[in-house]
């Protein structure tokens, strides 16, 4: 893997503000990043699922649905929407614009910075284990309901440049059985062959980023 960037920046505003299906497609290999009391974590995206709200049965904001949950998708792109499901928490990036509830939900992450405290945080030391999945991620980092509409442009919870994938697979959304049509979508995007991807199936196309 090689690193393009040194230094650990947040991203402009404008990186957020492109099409949901993009947006879920130039995330991966960028860094997630958590600072908080117990010092910053951080891994790389491997694994994201678009949700392109009021048309698509299986995001949250169907048909506009607007609650206390979704009410974060309404506003404009770069904001965290965290929900809970079952014990976990879940992160997703707001994407679409205001007025046009979509989101990247981030499905997996490659563990960069902090390690010793992801273990702590998750009573583990297998590696691989550690954020390979939506609720394992954020428990790893210390995201959490607390962070739910903040902005991914600046500290405490945000995403900086990473490294470039050389290609990346597209495949189906996981966990979404019941949401009609929507259950077929291509919308699912993780970085070919990378042991961190949360499931690992076989990809309906791959695109390649190679210059």
């Amino acid at each position: 893997m090689e690193e393009c960037y040194k230094k650990i920046i947040p991203l402009p505003q404008a990186f957020y503000e492109q099409p949901t299906l993009q947006l879920a497609k130039a995330l991966l290999g960028c860094l997630l990043v958590k600072e908080d009391h117990q010092g910053m974590t951080a891994g790389y995206i491997v694994e994201t699922e678009a949700y392109k709200g009021p048309g698509d049965k299986a995001a949250h904001s169907y048909n506009n649905k607007r609650t206390a949950r979704t009410e974060v998708m309404f506003g404009r792109s770069g904001l965290a929407y965290t929900y809970q499901m079952h014990t976990h928490c879940l992160f997703n990036v707001v994407s679409g614009g205001e007025e046009k509830p979509e989101a990247v939900l981030i499905r997996a992450l490659e563990p960069r910075h902090g390690i010793e405290l992801m273990k702590t945080r998750r009573g583990l030391n297998d590696l691989k284990n550690l954020t390979n999945g939506p609720g394992k991620l954020t428990k790893s980092l210390g995201i959490t309901m607390d962070d739910y509409g903040s902005s991914l442009t600046l500290p405490p919870l945000y995403i900086a440049n990473g490294y470039l994938p050389k290609s990346i697979s597209v495949g189906k959304r996981i966990g979404i059985d019941n949401s009609g049509e929507a259950k077929d979508y291509p919308w699912r995007f993780w970085i070919t062959n990378n042991k961190f991807v949360s499931r690992h199936q076989k990809s309906e196309f791959e695109v390649s980023l190679k210059t």
